[in-house]
């Protein structure tokens, strides 16, 4: 693979390209007619017929032909019948004509003028002619080499034309342009036509594809391995010019070969790590056709609104003509178009009513207090004295140090030879109980000792039975692993 610049393409975007394109286009359209060589008078008389090049010279034009013979778009052949003097056999008289790639080059450019005027087409006849194909692959193989080249290129043809027709007639509903047109009222004329169009498409490439995927799938590996070289040795029997025989080598043509016939195989043919081409344009079809009747049942709605709406500005405006007085006619026109003029109201503190229809103005007044908004003011500080709480905090303590006696009472009973067991507890305890255990059991497992220290003072160690047990609370059962906690000796 050659990476470096094309030097036949530096017409197309260098300072004089519109001139050098203008040559191009006269040498490539000649050359369509099998006019493939030109003398430099011709080709002055045929420039000079476009408006734009009226001030054109044949100095220029001679200058633009030098530099794309020496940019290997044209190729200069001496004539030297031309030559009638001697004078013109020293300024040498030429014949020009374009060279392989140039021909290529515009008509690439051709192509790409004509991008959006040629429109791709979902056609299922690709699909049966390589069906076809492909279930004569066995037999082709002992078919002589010419047979065998020809199946192939029209293979490669009818593959090529499937994939990029596809990609061309898809590629239109991705596009700025055809969001647009979707989203129009013209769109719905031909939404049932397109649709019907794509369906039709999608369950032809359904059958197609699994009987090609088959067919594929079936021809032994010894037989496509024999197909294959028999294609690149029919390649290579094709004669040449010197310049291919050189660029193309006999494992450049084997590798292409096979990398198209795999080309084939992916994409009809799914596996593990990928999906092949023919599901994915299913389900690209599928969600298109999903945006259409979306994009058409917006377009339904939004005109039956539109239609809907009429009907009632009609019924308004004639209530408008029936109001007696400009005070009736305010008082309709806040019912249909709404408030006009707005003030927004933002207050700190708390409302008296949380009703969305009390007013502002029913609000009772609040008051403010302002403060200048300079950095060295300092907001007086109110002398208060200070209330005496230490007889609250006292209960506070004493309910507490209650709570945790009890919670120690309730714990500590069911604690029986300095062992407790959950699975032996049967009764009914309270969730603050639970809350206790639990809370123990996991300052337990956070240490690799399996020891910890209760709020009590009381360490322990804690051990993990096989099975499970249920612990009964006051709001529900547990179901928990079976936990055996050893307390150390009081």
């Amino acid at each position: 693979m050659q990476l470096e610049a094309i030097q036949e393409m530096t017409y197309l975007s260098t300072g004089n390209s519109v001139r050098y394109r203008r040559i191009m286009r006269i040498f490539y359209e000649e050359d369509q007619k099998m006019h493939g060589q030109m003398h430099k008078e011709e080709i002055f008389e045929k420039i000079k017929k476009y408006s734009e090049f009226s001030d054109y010279t044949m100095e220029q034009l001679q200058s633009d032909l030098d530099a794309l013979v020496n940019w290997k778009n044209l190729v200069a052949i001496q004539d030297p019948k031309r030559v009638y003097t001697i004078e013109e056999y020293k300024n040498r008289q030429y014949s020009y004509s374009m060279s392989e790639y140039s021909v290529e080059i515009e008509k690439l450019t051709v192509k790409l003028e004509n991008l959006f005027i040629e429109t791709g087409s979902l056609s299922p006849n690709y699909f049966t002619r390589i069906e076809q194909s492909i279930s004569n692959a066995e037999n082709v193989k002992d078919l002589p080499l010419n047979q065998i080249n020809e199946w192939w290129k029209n293979l490669q043809e009818d593959f090529q034309r499937l994939n990029q027709n596809y990609k061309d007639y898809l590629r239109e509903f991705y596009s700025g342009r055809a969001d647009k047109i979707m989203k129009s009222m013209e769109f719905v004329l031909h939404k049932d036509k397109l649709v019907q169009y794509l369906k039709d498409f999608v369950q032809e490439l359904k059958i197609k594809s699994m009987r090609i995927e088959s067919l594929l799938k079936h021809i032994p590996e010894e037989t496509e391995k024999e197909l294959l070289e028999k294609i690149v040795q029919s390649e290579l029997d094709i004669p040449r010019n010197l310049v291919e025989s050189v660029r193309f080598t006999e494992d450049d043509i084997r590798n292409l070969t096979f990398g198209r016939w795999q080309e084939i195989k992916n994409w009809f043919i799914s596996t593990d790590s990928f999906q092949s081409e023919s599901n994915r344009v299913m389900d690209i079809t599928d969600r298109i056709i999903s945006n259409i009747v979306h994009n058409a049942s917006l377009i339904i709605q939004t005109q039956n609104w539109g239609i809907s709406r009429k009907d009632d500005y009609k019924r308004f405006i004639s209530m408008f003509a029936d109001c007696e007085n400009i005070d009736e006619a305010h008082k309709l026109s806040a019912y249909v178009f709404g408030i006009q003029h707005l003030k927004h109201y933002k207050v700190n503190n708390d409302r008296s009513t949380d009703s969305i229809n009390s007013s502002t103005y029913n609000e009772e007044p609040m008051q403010y207090a302002l403060q200048p908004h300079t950095r060295t003011y300092k907001p007086r500080a109110d002398k208060t004295g200070f209330e005496n709480k230490s007889m609250e905090k006292q209960m506070q303590k004493n309910q507490y140090l209650e709570q945790v006696e009890k919670n120690k009472n309730m714990v500590t009973k069911y604690i029986r030879n300095n062992r407790l067991d959950i699975s032996d507890i049967d009764e009914c305890i309270s969730e603050d109980t639970r809350t206790t255990l639990l809370r123990w059991i996991s300052l337990a497992n956070m240490t690799n000792s399996k020891t910890a220290s209760t709020e009590f003072g009381r360490k322990f160690h804690l051990v993990k039975k096989d099975g499970q047990c249920t612990l009964k609370c006051t709001d529900g059962d547990l179901v928990m692993p079976k936990y055996v906690m050893e307390f150390e000796e009081v």
